[in-house]
């Protein structure tokens, strides 16, 4: 496969290029991204969905420009793919053959099912939650994708999107037409896309919506990809949302480019929830374009990542350069203490994946600056540990790592975070075992060492422990570790 590789996904509303790298097999990251409000529906759905000329011309332009961003990164394989409005269009041909003569640029249009399957690819493999239902709202269609198990199992494709409800209702102040439309639009909804409370929210509206919760509660987190909500407490800010002012939208901090179509995009989205039994988003950051590159990527491995493989992981290893002997090492050390002291420290089990990831990746920061590697590895880790974390997993995680220099971890060591992490002497003890772990392996010879529990004492044996010993005498006051 091309070591770099440029999607290039055309909506209704707006056209984007991401660009990935990839850094081993697995392993990749966002090179580029880029976007443009090309419209390329406007005015079709009042015209039996044919592309109108000067929306043509502004694809054209846009498309150009995305293919030299592509070229410019030594793009080898660039993918291009055209949803609802273009394939909902009868002059669909005129403006494919248009790009292909111009641009040299061959897309493909992909019919709804795919677009779910697409979009379902890249929640299953990317997010954390391996159930649930994908809720892709886009500007001419809304896409459904049942995920199980990281599988997509089922897809759906409505005709109900933001920009043709807008031209073909909300233009017109019909609302009553508008809530008519999706009803009708729902009865292609069975039985078997319901019963799923979790949504992985894919799509402009959504993300606008999360960005709203986000200000509205100071959340302490800028970080839209794996942001939940409960959807009661929501609905009726969304309700609100349909039949407000431009003015009182941008209050709430809504951006001025999405004004057109965010009443509608809500519109949408809550009579989803409510009519599917929706009781928790989960907000995504990927969609179609990364469902391009994954289906590519991931074509002979089913459409899905190995087991316990995680892709922001695999990268971090690939781009820092961690030695992975000595993590590997680290690691082992750090569950053999967890395991004998997690009844006594009442530790829940999950901890041990926090405490794990920790370890593999805590020389991050090396690269940057050896003294301070904590400092650095805890923000490359809350911003690059992407896919397949919670915010509170990255948190936690990088918490550790910051904090496990300390002698005593405090309350104001949390804030502001301290809603999404466990009580501050579970991180505590976590960040103690993680730093036991780096002072027997402080000299990078990975010592075979004996580890026991006798007496309410933890007895570690083995040779050339010298300084190990000399450092964990400083500590001793959260648990009696002896060096035999």
């Amino acid at each position: 496969m091309a070591k770099v590789t440029a999607v290039i996904d055309i909506g209704s509303n707006s056209a984007r290029i991401a660009v990935y790298r990839r850094t081993s097999r697995f392993g990749f990251y966002l090179l580029r991204e880029e976007k443009s409000r090309i419209r390329i529906s406007e005015g079709s759905y009042q015209k039996g969905g044919n592309l109108q000329e000067v929306a043509i011309e502004r694809a054209i332009k846009a498309l150009g420009e995305f293919l030299g961003i592509a070229r410019s990164l030594k793009a080898r394989k660039i993918l291009a793919v055209a949803t609802s409005a273009v394939r909902d269009a009868p002059n669909r041909s005129y403006f494919l053959s248009r790009v292909r003569r111009e641009l040299g640029l061959k897309i493909k249009v992909i019919d709804g099912q795919k677009e779910g399957f697409l979009g379902g690819v890249a929640v299953a493999n990317l997010l954390y939650t391996p159930t649930g239902l994908a809720i892709d709202i886009g500007g001419g269609s809304t896409e459904l994708a049942v995920i199980e198990n990281r599988r997509v199992v089922r897809t759906l494709s409505l005709k109900l999107g933001t920009v043709r409800l807008k031209e073909l209702f909300f233009d017109k102040g019909d609302y009553r037409g508008a809530l008519n439309y999706i009803f009708h639009q729902l009865k292609e909804v069975g039985e078997e896309f319901r019963g799923y409370p979790v949504c992985f929210g894919i799509g402009g509206t959504i993300r606008a919506f999360s960005k709203i919760i986000i200000k509205k509660t100071n959340y302490p987190l800028d970080i839209l990809h794996g942001f939940e909500y409960s959807v009661p407490k929501w609905l009726p800010l969304m309700d609100q949302m349909v039949q407000m002012e431009d003015g009182e939208l941008l209050n709430l901090g809504v951006k001025p480019n999405r004004l057109d179509t965010i009443r509608e995009g809500i519109f949408i989205f809550s009579i989803l929830l409510r009519e599917l039994g929706i009781e928790k988003v989960i907000t995504s950051g990927v969609g179609v374009r990364e469902g391009v590159f994954l289906a590519d990527l991931l074509r002979n491995s089913g459409f899905r990542f190995p087991g316990n493989f995680n892709p922001s992981v695999r990268t971090i290893i690939d781009v820092y350069n961690i030695n992975t002997t000595l993590s590997t090492y680290e690691v082992k050390i750090a569950l053999e203490l967890f395991d004998l002291l997690k009844e006594e420290w009442k530790l829940e089990k999950s901890f041990k994946t926090h405490l794990k990831y920790g370890l593999k990746l805590s020389r991050a920061g090396n690269l940057i600056d050896f003294y301070d590697f904590h400092k650095h590895t805890d923000y490359i880790l809350l911003n690059s540990l992407h896919y397949g974390f919670s915010h509170s997993d990255r948190l936690l995680i990088s918490k550790i790592i910051r904090l496990h220099k300390k002698e005593r971890i405090r309350e104001q060591d949390l804030k502001p975070f301290a809603s999404l992490l466990p009580p501050v002497e579970v991180v505590e003890k976590l960040s103690f075992l993680f730093w036991v772990a780096k002072m027997l392996n402080i000299g990078n010879n990975c010592p075979p060492v004996k580890i026991e529990k006798r007496d309410g004492k933890i007895v570690i044996t083995g040779k050339n422990l010298y300084l190990a010993r000399e450092n964990l005498r400083r500590r001793s006051h959260l648990y009696p570790i002896k060096i035999g």
